[in-house]
C-alpha cells in the first residue's frame, strides 16, 4: 500500500514539474513574440526658424497654425508661431513658479498642462480666455486627444485617457516593446489611429498603438539638430515636440531651445 501511495506522489510531482516547464515555455514564447520596433525612416522637407528662447514641451498644428506650450520657471508661455520664420503671434504667459508642459486642442479648448503644480489650464481656442483650472494629481508631461478624450503622460510608462469636462481618468495603459516597459513617455501625437511620442533625453519618437501598449515602430532623430547649420547654444536641450498636419501628412518637430523646426515625411 505504501509503494502504491509513494507511486502516486511521485507521479504528481512528475506531472507538476512537467506542467510547470510548459507554462513556463509558453510564458517565453509569448516573450518571443513581441517584436522588436520597427525602424521607421524619413525624409527632410524643409528646415524652418525656431525661437531658441522657448523651452519646447508641446507642439500642435491645428487649422493651418502652430501652436506651442513653453516650459521654465519665469518663461512658460503658451504660443500661436508662425511656423515659417518661427515669429510669435500670440502669447498667454503663466506664473513665474509654474512650469508649462504639453498642450493639445479639442473642441475648440486648448488645454496645457503644467509639470508639478498639479493644474491643468484650459483656454478658449478664439480669445485665449483662461476659463478653467483642473487639478491633476500626477506630474504632467505630454498630451493629446483621440478626438474625443485627452491622453496623457506623466515621465512614465502609462498614458492616461482623461475625460476632458472633469479631467478624470477613464483608462491607464502601460507602454512597453520587446524589453518590457518603456518610461520617460514624453510629448504626445495622435496620428492616424496611434500615438506618436517623445522618449526623453533621447533622439527617439516612439509609435505606439494605443489598442495593446505596444511600441510598433521607432524614430530615429539623431543627428538632425545639426542639419540646421545654425549655432547650437550651451543651453540648448533635447529632442521635443511633435506636431502633425494632417492635409500635407507631414510632422513637424523641434527640441528645446532648439534654433530650427523640421518638417518631416515618414516612409
Amino acid at each position: 500500500m505504501k509503494k502504491l501511495f509513494y507511486f502516486f506522489v511521485l507521479s504528481f510531482a512528475f506531472y507538476s514539474c512537467q506542467t510547470n516547464a510548459e507554462a513556463d515555455n509558453t510564458q517565453q514564447e509569448k516573450v518571443q513574440a513581441i517584436q522588436e520596433p520597427a525602424n521607421i525612416s524619413f525624409q527632410v522637407l524643409n528646415i524652418f526658424p525656431h525661437d531658441t528662447a522657448s523651452y519646447t514641451q508641446g507642439l500642435i498644428w491645428h487649422e493651418g497654425k502652430l501652436w506651442e506650450g513653453t516650459g521654465w520657471e519665469t518663461e512658460s508661455k503658451l504660443l500661436l508661431t508662425d511656423h515659417k520664420t518661427g515669429k510669435v503671434i500670440k502669447s498667454v504667459k503663466l506664473p513665474d513658479n509654474e512650469f508649462g508642459e504639453g498642450i493639445t486642442i479639442l473642441n475648440k479648448k486648448i488645454y496645457q498642462l503644467t509639470w508639478k503644480d498639479h493644474k491643468v489650464y484650459v483656454y478658449d481656442l478664439k480669445t485665449l480666455k483662461k476659463e478653467k483650472v483642473f487639478d491633476w494629481p500626477y506630474e504632467g508631461w505630454g498630451i493629446t486627444t483621440d478626438g474625443s478624450a485627452l491622453i496623457v503622460s506623466t515621465g512614465g510608462s502609462n498614458i492616461y485617457w482623461v475625460d476632458p469636462n472633469n479631467f478624470k481618468i477613464t483608462k491607464t495603459l502601460g507602454v512597453s516593446d520587446n524589453n518590457g516597459y518603456t518610461d520617460s513617455i514624453n510629448e504626445l501625437e495622435w496620428v492616424n489611429g496611434f500615438i506618436y511620442a517623445n522618449k526623453y533625453l533621447t533622439d527617439y519618437i516612439l509609435k505606439i498603438d494605443p489598442a495593446s501598449g505596444q511600441v510598433v515602430g521607432r524614430i530615429n532623430l539623431a543627428g538632425i539638430l545639426q542639419q540646421s547649420n545654425q549655432p547650437i547654444a550651451a543651453n540648448t536641450d533635447v529632442l521635443n515636440g511633435i506636431a502633425f498636419n494632417p492635409t500635407t501628412g507631414t510632422f513637424l518637430v523641434t527640441g528645446k531651445r532648439w534654433p530650427a523646426l523640421y518638417e518631416l515625411k515618414l516612409n
